[in-house]
């Protein structure tokens, strides 16, 4: 049964955020503040701050309220935390009535079903008959370990075998088909049959690490390549993520979350000490798994592949987050290479490729303008205010006036990167009206093969960020033997210029693969990728005339100190943006959250 809205609020009310997490975190009191280390990473300085209606870690962003913090530090089940503090508040649960305490305990028994079913499939899988199955498992380059952590297992090919198994335990075939276990065909004389046959078995839990349903890979034969359970009273397939039950302890240690697109993807990550991905269950991202990844971390990165399919993956999950966008939360996107997938590429260049995509990754807002724009800016004032209309329409749909604000901040200063009513830009294009419909795809703005556009080498000034993301691309280039210092930082960079960012990250990527290139060489292998354009634009006296230590002849000591100067003019350019933020959401809100915010910026900005 639902639990009444008016309860959890006495339940909030009777137990203070203080109390609860003041029993498992050494809190301490710092002015008005009452903060502690964060009990969901490691940090030495404490960032995590209690209120009494709620916690907030500006370390790793976890935040919530008592019912979050217990779901989250004891590993409980929404209904399961609200009994565990409900009895520490004396407060007698909502009774159940005779239909709840019916439907709780079939719930059970369909639980207990389908565990035995997931048993079966990883018996089977050792057998003579699901060697196959074994065999492709472990052609992926999966090893025993990860196939027992993740309970793989196969199904027969046969119509009766999991039915005749269960039968033989006791299990009425009514329950069987109540789990997704069996077909009930149309015709009622006909008798029901095993739903999953010569397939490879992908267990699906909850949250807690019990089986509720299947996905299922066809090995041969006819029929369709995937094939995962229906709705039932256990499974719903939009509330639900694949892997979550393994990926929760990563999660927290990692502060974040990351989203494939298949339950291999998830299971070769995790194998390759990537532990903190999941996986919508065959279906786009629902709003509800949107709300679900925010309660794991406030900014999850969505992985994509890199075609023409992954881009339109992208846009839907962009459009359907968007209404449900609040202050300090929102979403990445990292789209891979063309042809690649994160279980191709960890295998074939490594953990750190992978890691080096995610540091690259797109906020929602470029991601938003990318969709709309092409990634082109139209050289009309006409042009522009389609765009711009297109823009706002999107705009509407976020509820919190904040971040609407901010997001028309944003694309305001990409459609008139002069100032409001002057041009900038040449050759690009309008675009049609619907989301997603821009001409964004395989040849657009995405993956190192991209080949980057002359046509945005314009002759009007350079922004002073832009040109000092170009001063850090000539010198790396240049200066390849830096990389190895300053991978880090150049990936972490916000690089908000569509053309840079996919020059960046195909930097980044080359020297991840572990190729010995000097400048000439890394340059050839950029120009083989698409870039030579960009490059002979880049590395020319329109950069160097700003930074001489960026020139090839200029001392790895001279270029490594102008890199640091150059690192430090944008962290403070990014700061004074974030210290403005601060100080309008005082001035909006004088709330001791916000207080501490600009005080944290200031503090940063003071370093």
């Amino acid at each position: 049964m639902a639990i009444p809205p008016e309860f959890l609020e006495e339940l909030k009310a009777r137990l203070p955020a203080t109390e609860v997490v003041g029993r498992r975190v050494k809190l301490i009191r710092s002015g008005r503040d009452t903060k502690g280390c964060c009990p969901f990473h490691k940090e030495k300085t404490p960032s995590f701050h209690v209120y009494d209606d709620h916690y907030h870690c500006f370390g790793c962003g976890a935040h919530g309220s008592v019912i979050d913090f217990v779901m989250e530090s004891e590993g409980l089940e929404f209904r399961e935390a609200v009994q565990r503090l409900a009895g520490e508040a004396g407060l007698p649960m909502p009774e159940e009535t005779p239909e709840d305490r019916e439907r709780r305990a079939r719930n059970r028994t369909l639980a207990e079903v389908v565990e035995m079913a997931a048993a079966f499939f990883e018996k089977c899988l050792r057998m003579p008959e699901g060697r196959p199955a074994l065999d492709y498992l472990r052609g992926r380059g999966l090893t025993d370990e990860t196939i027992r952590r993740f309970r793989l297992g196969f199904s027969p090919d046969g119509r009766g075998k999991l039915k005749s198994m269960l039968a033989a335990e006791g299990i009425e075939e009514g329950l069987m088909v109540a789990a997704g276990l069996l077909v009930q065909p149309e015709d009622a004389g006909r008798e029901p049959y095993d739903r999953f046959r010569g397939r490879v078995m992908f267990p699906i839990t909850d949250r807690q690490g019990q089986v509720i349903a299947f996905g299922a890979r066809l090995l041969a034969g006819d029929g369709p390549k995937y094939l995962n359970s229906p709705e039932t009273p256990l499974f719903h397939k939009g509330r639900n993520l694949y892997g979550l039950a393994q990926a929760k302890d990563a999660i927290r240690s990692a502060g974040t979350v990351i989203v494939c697109e298949g339950y291999t993807d998830v299971i070769a990550l995790a194998q390759a000490g990537i532990g903190q991905a999941v996986a919508p269950l065959g279906t786009a991202l629902t709003e509800e798994q949107i709300a679900l990844l925010w309660r794991l971390a406030p900014e999850p990165v969505l992985c994509f592949d890199g075609d023409a399919a992954g881009q339109r993956a992208a846009a839907r999950a962009a459009e359907r987050a968007l209404p449900l966008l609040k202050a300090g939360f929102g979403l990445r996107f990292a789209l891979l290479p063309p042809g690649e997938d994160p279980d191709s590429l960890v295998q074939g260049q490594g953990r750190q490729a992978f890691d080096t995509l995610l540091s690259g990754a797109t906020a929602l807002s470029e991601l938003i303008w990318r969709v709309e724009s092409g990634g082109r800016l139209p050289p009309t004032p006409e042009g522009r205010a389609d765009l711009n209309k297109r823009l706002d329409q999107r705009i509407r749909d976020i509820p919190d006036p904040t971040v609407r604000r901010y997001f028309q901040d944003f694309f305001k200063s990409r459609l008139w990167p002069d100032g409001p009513g002057r041009q900038g830009g040449r050759g690009a294009q309008r675009q049609g009206r619907g989301f997603g419909r821009g001409k964004w795809g395989a040849n657009a703005w995405i993956g190192p093969s991209e080949r980057l556009r002359a046509d945005t080498a314009d002759t009007r000034p350079v922004e002073s960020a832009r040109l000092r993301w170009a001063i850090l691309l000539a010198t790396a280039i240049n200066h390849p033997e830096l990389l190895a210092e300053v991978e880090e930082q150049l990936g972490q960079v916000a690089i908000n210029d569509q053309n840079l960012d996919n020059l960046r990250q195909a930097i980044l990527i080359t020297h991840a693969g572990g190729l010995p290139l000097d400048t000439e060489g890394l340059v050839n292998h950029l120009s083989e990728q698409g870039y030579s354009q960009a490059l002979s634009q880049l590395l020319s006296a329109r950069t160097y005339d700003h930074a001489r230590f960026a020139r090839p002849n200029a001392g790895h000591a001279e270029a490594r100190q102008g890199w640091e100067a150059t690192i430090s003019h944008l962290r403070g350019e990014d700061l004074e943006s974030e210290l403005q933020a601060a100080q309008d959401a005082v001035r909006r809100d004088p709330s001791e959250a916000n207080m501490n915010w600009v005080v944290r910026v200031r503090r940063m900005m003071d370093e």
